[in-house]
This record gives C-alpha cells, structure tokens and sequence, in this order.
C-alpha cells in the first residue's frame, strides 16, 4: 500500500494556479514577501549568493530600456508593459495565451542588500538585477589596559 500526503486545499490550489496562468492575474501568497499586480506577471527566479541577490525575470517582448526598477524603503519595485498587437492583426487568430499589457512586482529585500549598489540587464527577453550585499561589520576584540 502507498501512502500519499493529503492536503485539502491541493485541488483548489491548482486550480488558482491555472487560472492565474489564463487570466494573466495573481492572487496574493502569503508564502512569500513578493507582491505582483498586474494585468500579467511575469515569472521570477531569486537567487542568492556569497556577495549578491540575482533576480531573473522573463519578460519576452519588453524592451529593457522600458523597463522601470526602482528601490525604496527596502522595497524593488519593477514596472513595465508589453504592448498588445493591434486587433486587426488578432482577428485570425484561434488561440491567444501571450498576455499583454502591463506588469507590476515588488520584493521586501533584506537589511543587507546595498540599495546603492543595485544593477540591472536584459539579454534574450530575461532581466536580470543584482543586488550587492553589504559588507557586514566583524567582531573585533577589545584589548583591556591594564592601569
């Protein structure tokens, strides 16, 4: 006999997912410190290193300089938009599933991110932004003079 883990919500859940995906919105998560609105959100790997946060976000069909990254408060703030295509070039379509329009996410970053220090590019329809770390003070010790 196998044993499969049960969870309630689980149908449920994918079906959000897969209305979110149709519909181009997201919900809120809780599960994470992310919070998209949007009329589409692209999907977003985080990434984190020894000496910087990576975040890769697939944005095929947005020209990067279109793009708008903005750091406040410890918050990344990306904005930007894909244009739709006009509707006279959609009327022969069958099946449309490229959403269109614009996109919002933002990211709680943590204390030691250097929001001075903040770069980003677009190569191949994926942006990538690299958040330095800050150099955390060491430990030092303190010699006691004796008197």
């Amino acid at each position: 006999m196998k044993i499969a883990r049960y969870e309630p919500w689980g149908g449920l859940n994918q079906l959000m997912k897969d209305l979110e995906q149709v519909y181009g919105r997201s919900l809120p998560n809780d599960e994470d410190t992310t919070v998209a609105t949007s009329a589409w959100v692209p999907a977003v790997d985080i990434k984190e290193e020894d000496k910087a946060f990576l975040i890769h976000a697939d944005i095929p069909g947005v020209d990067p300089k279109d793009i708008e990254i903005t750091m406040e408060n410890g918050v990344l703030t990306i904005k930007g938009e894909r244009v739709s295509e006009t509707t006279d070039e959609r009327k022969n379509y069958k099946r449309v599933e490229r959403v269109r329009g614009t996109f919002y996410r933002r990211f709680g970053l943590p204390d030691t991110a250097d929001a001075e220090k903040i770069s980003a590019t677009g190569k191949h329809g994926v942006l990538e932004i690299t958040i330095p770390k800050r150099e955390i003070a060491q430990p030092r010790k303190i010699n006691v003079n004796i008197v």
